[in-house]
């Protein structure tokens, strides 16, 4: 990935889809010839209105993508019960995931009492074990809504307790209402995969994505455009860069 200390530049990549960012550094070696991404997200609607146009460029440029929501949003539907809620929530990510072309894993989580527990960090040490990918992309911790702040939390520690293999970047979540003190490392141009994302949002269709899709997400993605440059929507991440022995996996 192409940086320039204290400057963005054009000409860099995220995982190897278009980007710029701050400062040099190389990249990782391919594994099996694929390299591999969890998206992580506490709810379903956030992998996909957060990162949907990165997920969705990256999944163009051939790499495995699997999107992970620590719940399933069981209290996002006022008046509806948590098991119901549950059930008509994980069927909108599993289509909006269809849209992406990604693969979905559900974790065990309950919306609004998500838990910083023994059982919950070897949970999410597990499923990252498991899937074993290059890079995980998780909320910024700092965060108006405690189910983002803790599944951010449960990522770091699995980083840290098991070998530190994978690279961190922090995606934005309504930045202003629930994000805060977000200062980007890295932008991906998403003009091209900008309508895809959004058919993608507009699949939860119980969190009436209309009311508030445009009116945060689109205005990050043109002012993050404009950061990176010539660009009409952006994603912005923060790369977690504590871990000097590990080579960057943003270009391929």
């Amino acid at each position: 990935m192409l940086k320039v200390t204290g400057a963005a530049v054009a000409g860099a990549s995220l995982m190897g889809v278009d980007a710029v960012a701050k400062e040099k550094s190389e990249p990782k070696a391919k594994k099996n010839g694929k390299k591999k991404v969890l998206v992580i997200g506490a709810h379903p609607d956030d992998p996909e209105s957060c990162c949907g146009g990165t997920i969705c460029k990256m999944k163009a440029a051939g790499f495995d993508v699997v999107v992970v929501y620590m719940t399933r949003g069981e209290r996002g539907i006022e008046g509806t019960g948590l098991q119901e809620a549950a059930r008509i929530r994980s069927a909108e990510a599993v289509e909006a995931c269809k849209v992406m072309g990604v693969r979905p894993v559900f974790m065990t989580q309950i919306d609004g009492q998500s838990e910083i527990t023994p059982d919950r960090y070897t949970e999410m040490q597990n499923l990252i074990k498991e899937e074993h990918p290059d890079a995980v992309l998780v909320h910024w911790p700092i965060d108006s809504h405690r189910d983002h702040v803790n599944c951010s939390v449960l990522v770091l520690d699995a980083w840290r307790r098991i070998g530190k293999f994978f690279d961190v970047f922090y995606h934005e979540a309504m930045t202003g209402l629930q994000t805060k003190t977000f200062s980007p490392t890295d932008w991906v141009d998403i003009t091209e995969f900008h309508d895809l994302k959004e058919k993608a949002t507009m699949c939860h269709v119980s969190q009436d994505p209309a009311d508030w899709y445009p009116a945060y997400h689109v205005q990050m993605e043109r002012f993050r455009g404009m950061q990176m440059g010539d660009v009409k929507y952006a994603e912005a991440f923060v790369r977690f860069d504590q871990n000097p022995t590990n080579k960057s996996i943003m270009d391929v």
